[in-house]
């Protein structure tokens, strides 16, 4: 039998607690300053924001299971006692925090359209370098397209800047296409011009 590998991800919530956790992820990872609204709005967003401040690798083999926490970047630790599942088996494992950074977040606005319905606003969504790879902004945005569909929103979108190839490509995996061109959107970057990226959800149906 084969050894198991995978990585196990813990979501957390944005609190007012934490929220300086997303504005120093920011600032590492975008060339743009967000103000006081835009993490008013995440706060404001409730599931729709979340960060990723633990996680760790599995491995389940013929010498039994083997948990590494990811603790490659020298920032302080905090342990708390988790629980993971792994092929229908429970173990109770320390999860690893980084209390200094998150390694990942998205960020969201929901919005009124004038008809009444709602629609989300990804505001962002980023990982820092020495985690991509890994299936956390899939986690990410999954967790929020899954949101989307038990509350029966219909629409998602974000802008992209036009040159961020990796990006495009990544939300297009996700059924995101896109639907407008903005010219000059961005003030302090080059290009200076955006991609509008929406998916529609279709409304799940009922189970009968």
């Amino acid at each position: 039998m084969g050894a198991s590998r995978g990585i196990s991800i813990s979501l957390d919530g944005v609190r007012d607690k934490n929220v300086m956790q997303l504005k120093k992820l920011n600032t590492a990872l975008f060339p743009v300053r967000y103000n006081d609204k835009y993490y008013a709005d995440a706060l404001a967003s409730g599931e729709f924001t979340k960060l990723i401040l633990g996680f760790w690798f599995y491995e389940l083999g013929n010498g039994g299971l083997r948990i590494e926490p990811c603790l490659s970047l020298d920032y302080d630790i905090n342990c708390s006692l988790g629980v993971l599942w792994i092929l229908g088996l429970c173990f109770y494992v320390l999860r690893s925090y980084y209390s200094d950074i998150c390694v990942g977040s998205i960020a969201c606005r929901l919005e009124k359209k004038e008809c009444g319905a709602v629609r989300v606003y990804i505001m962002t969504l980023g990982v820092l370098a020495p985690y991509r790879g890994l299936g956390i902004g899939t986690k990410l945005l999954n967790h929020v397209l899954d949101l989307c569909s038990k509350q029966n929103i219909a629409e998602i979108y974000l802008h992209v800047q036009t040159n961020n190839e990796d990006a495009i490509n990544f939300y297009k995996k996700f059924g995101f296409e896109i639907t407008d061109t903005i010219q000059n959107y961005y003030t302090n970057i080059t290009p200076p011009d955006c991609y509008v990226l929406t998916k529609y959800i279709g409304q799940p149906q009922s189970k009968k």
